[in-house]
């Protein structure tokens, strides 16, 4: 699989990006990227599924629909001719849902599924219950993906970062600083923390601080997987900031 050069900041390093799993996906059957495709799915069902809602689809209409629109992705319908020209991920695949939902309101009732391979591992059984909890305000359907796209890169950074404590043996003591890393007021006091963990206050800012430092490394990570270049990163990363502020 072609590997694309989006560069860590903090390390230097090269990872595989969103755009060479779709441009995979347009190249080629395999295990690896279905794989690959499958995570994918899983970073970006529901911020779709929530503009399908806001565009007013009924809850089994936007589950068909966006798993619908994956399977052509992967399938390779959909992706004929494909090149990457730049820009940025989230963008790309909102312009190409929104395509589809308007060629697909033309022969909904022709909608079929998995076309002969075998169906993504889907999780949709929550998905109205989950979009009954976001805001009902006036957000355009636009915004609301948006919102929900950084939503889910966020908690898929948070996750990450648990897991490398979970694998040191230190969960604990994470999740007692979890609500100091974004300036949360409803954490333990660093002293609370500090006697629970038979550790110093000062210690304990000081891993903070730490902690903070490798949550920013791995929102970056995350971020050069949805844009074409490095130089793309800090500005995406001031647009999630924008988002979450709104």
């Amino acid at each position: 699989m072609e590997k694309t050069t989006t560069i860590h900041p903090q390390r230097g390093s090269f990872e595989t990006t969103h755009w060479t799993v779709v441009l995979a996906a347009a190249g080629q059957d395999s295990a690896q990227a279905r794989t690959a495709f499958g995570r994918l799915y899983g970073d970006y069902w529901y911020p779709l599924y929530a503009f399908a809602r806001r565009r007013g689809a009924s809850p089994e209409e936007a589950q068909d629909l966006a798993q619908e629109f994956f399977t052509r992705l992967l399938e390779k319908q959909s992706l004929e001719g494909i090149q990457r020209e730049g820009g940025k991920f989230r963008s790309f695949l909102l312009r190409s849902f929104d395509n589809f939902l308007i060629k697909e309101r033309e022969r909904r009732n022709a909608l079929k599924r998995g076309g002969g391979i075998p169906a993504l591992s889907l999780q949709m059984e929550d998905a109205e219950a989950r979009y009954t909890l976001d805001p009902a305000d006036a957000a355009t359907p636009e915004s609301h993906y948006e919102r929900q796209w950084a939503l889910t890169l966020l908690d898929h950074v948070l996750q990450r970062l648990r897991g490398e404590w979970m694998a040191s043996g230190k969960e604990a003591f994470f999740l007692d600083m979890q609500p100091h890393l974004q300036g949360e007021k409803s954490g333990r006091p660093y002293a609370e923390i500090a006697e629970r963990h038979g550790m110093t206050e000062s210690a304990v800012k000081v891993a903070v601080h730490r902690v903070r430092v490798r949550y920013g490394e791995l929102l970056r990570q995350e971020i050069g997987r949805t844009v074409s270049t490095a130089a793309e990163v800090e500005d995406e990363l001031r647009h999630l900031i924008t988002v979450m502020g709104r």
